[in-house]
């Protein structure tokens, strides 16, 4: 399944938390070499993990953590902005109905589907939303994964290997993540509903 939980919630998920930040050292310096934080309990964290970020986490029936990203809105502090300004011209991108993703993290344990299944949980966010964009900051390669999964941004900038890009939210790309992923459309909204309602959600700022 797919859970949406902002970090305040995470203490109510505390074993699904802790693998997901145990997974992002396994992927991030472990497998990446990335010189990141590790605390004494093996978690990878950074600043951003203090904002309150909303957590999408695609979950094993078992209750694991398989893959997660995080959402920060671009109208307080994101990684593009106070880190990698210069990959979009140098100056930030900020606007209410553009979220940054960041920490796309793959479980070492997880099946070939889960990376679609995130993509999937994404748009039916920025959707949900009401959202126009997601910026992102990636590995340059990462532009062919995207590619190869059936949704990938337009490139902003690249430097040192390191490109911010941008995607759009439709629901042309929507229809199609859910073929991709072989996830229903109904039970993808479902997921969403319950984190949510069926109410519109305001965007926090």
């Amino acid at each position: 399944m797919i859970r949406y939980l902002y970090g305040t919630e995470l203490t109510t998920h505390a074993d699904l938390a802790a693998d997901m930040f145990r997974d992002r050292t396994a992927q991030f310096r472990d497998r990446m070499g990335w010189d990141v934080q590790v605390d004494d309990l093996g978690w990878e964290t950074d600043q951003y993990d203090a904002l309150d970020p909303l957590y999408v986490i695609v979950q094993s029936e078992c209750g694991h953590h398989e893959g997660s990203m995080r959402f920060l809105p671009t109208t307080g502090p994101t990684m593009l902005a106070d880190i990698f300004p210069h990959l979009t011209g140098g100056g930030p991108i900020r606007s209410p109905m553009i979220w940054e993703c960041t920490r796309f993290c793959l479980s070492p344990d997880a099946g070939p589907g889960v990376a679609r299944r995130l993509l999937l949980a994404a748009s039916e966010l920025g959707l949900g939303m009401g959202l126009s964009n997601s910026l992102g900051v990636f590995d340059a390669p990462m532009v062919r994964v995207y590619r190869r999964l059936g949704w990938q941004p337009d490139v902003l900038g690249t430097e040192n290997g390191i490109s911010a890009g941008l995607w759009t939210f439709s629901t042309e790309t929507h229809d199609a993540l859910c073929a991709a992923a072989r996830v229903d459309a109904r039970q993808s909204r479902r997921w969403f509903d319950e984190a949510f309602g069926d109410l519109p959600v305001s965007i926090r700022a």
